[in-house]
């Protein structure tokens, strides 16, 4: 691997940086930032910025295995599965799916991002809803007992793991006895999970795991190297084609991928998924508290489905959300304001997000009396 800066220094702060709530593209960890800059126009001591070098060139060769060998051992991934770097977005996952695992697909109902997968399915096909939230406003997920039986000949069921628009998360894994399909974009490498138990799952870095244009697949090898669609499918637009070329079929993001990877890195030096967990979790614990015990504040997500990466509330009266917009912006806070589709409020507050952000956001609204 190409020598770079250790990590020991990293995690050095910088006072004059906002605080950062954006739902993506998001706050990055500043060491990793810090990396980047120090490495940006001399990688590695070669004369060049990685953002110059040939995709086909042995430096970035070894940054996208090494990348790969990051997520791999963050998840211990078995060898039945592979790590794979696309473009596109989740979005183009949407189509993807159904054009390489089959027509006919089953989904899960909640919120924007599924109901876009669906809708790609139903421009290839047909996609079954199984279970929609939409008439509770998308405020929960749900439990396994809702799920009821899937038909046994659908070619995958498919769900988004956590809803960034309404606050909501899946916090067990579907049982359903078909292949399981699964968008993590919005909590990848945030928590343990076990991706035997899944054929794919994706991943749009842009959410907690890197800059925007790259996306992360992890697939069973048999899945993605065995092309199952109609043959009128382009090459490009099929999995088996990323898999055999090693996720360079065509040029890929490569300040992307090197990103991705130096983002698994820390997540790893952090003390790897349980420990990300569990910082997650007292950050989005506190952060619920304070809005429940407010008498001007109400969460979104039904309690058993709350996000621990997207927390959505609401003040009494929009203009109270202005006031308190207006106040964040002045201590330094952005990105507070919630989706256009639905209004509100949201902090998304992913592993890049120190606890001290949080506190600093809880301390306002406690402040706030009107």
């Amino acid at each position: 691997m190409v020598p770079l800066a250790p990590f020991a220094y990293w995690g050095s702060i910088m006072s004059e940086r906002k605080i950062n709530f954006n739902a993506g593209p998001t706050a990055l960890p500043l060491a990793v930032l810090q990396r980047v800059q120090g490495d940006l126009v001399d990688f590695g001591g070669m004369g060049l910025s990685l953002l110059e070098m040939s995709h086909r060139g042995a430096a970035f060769g070894e940054v996208i295995e090494a990348a790969k060998a990051s997520i791999t051992g963050l998840y211990g991934l078995p060898d039945t599965h592979e790590v794979m770097f696309l473009q596109g977005g989740a979005s183009l996952q949407f189509a993807m799916i159904p054009l390489n695992l089959g027509v006919g697909g089953t989904y899960l109902d909640t919120g924007t991002w599924s109901q876009r997968a669906i809708a790609e399915a139903n421009t290839v096909g047909r996609g079954e809803v199984l279970w929609s939230g939409a008439d509770t406003g998308f405020r929960r997920v749900p439990q396994q007992l809702d799920l009821g039986s899937v038909d046994p000949a659908s070619p995958y069921l498919h769900y988004t793991t956590n809803n960034t628009i309404y606050g909501t998360q899946y916090h067990y894994r579907p049982e359903v006895g078909v292949p399981l399909i699964a968008d993590m974009s919005s909590d990848f490498i945030s928590r343990p999970v076990d991706i035997s138990a899944y054929d794919l799952i994706y991943a749009g870095a842009q959410k907690n795991a890197g800059p925007s244009g790259v996306v992360i697949l992890i697939a069973r090898k048999d899945l993605v190297r065995t092309f199952r669609g109609d043959e009128r499918v382009p090459k490009i637009l099929r999995y088996q084609t990323h898999a055999e070329k090693g996720s360079m079929y065509n040029t890929p993001n490569t300040f992307g991928v090197w990103v991705v990877g130096l983002v698994a890195e820390w997540v790893a030096a952090r003390g790897g998924l349980r420990a990300m967990a569990a910082e997650n979790e007292a950050k989005a614990m506190a952060l619920y508290q304070t809005i429940d015990e407010h008498p001007l504040l109400e969460g979104h997500a039904h309690p058993d489905s709350r996000s621990r990466m997207n927390v959505t509330f609401r003040a009494r009266t929009p203009e109270h959300e202005a006031i308190l917009l207006e106040r964040a912006a002045a201590r330094g806070i952005m990105g507070l304001k919630g989706h256009r589709s639905v209004g509100g409020l949201r902090a998304s507050i992913y592993n890049a997000v120190p606890r001290a952000s949080v506190d600093t956001l809880i301390e306002l609204l406690r402040e706030f009396k009107g």
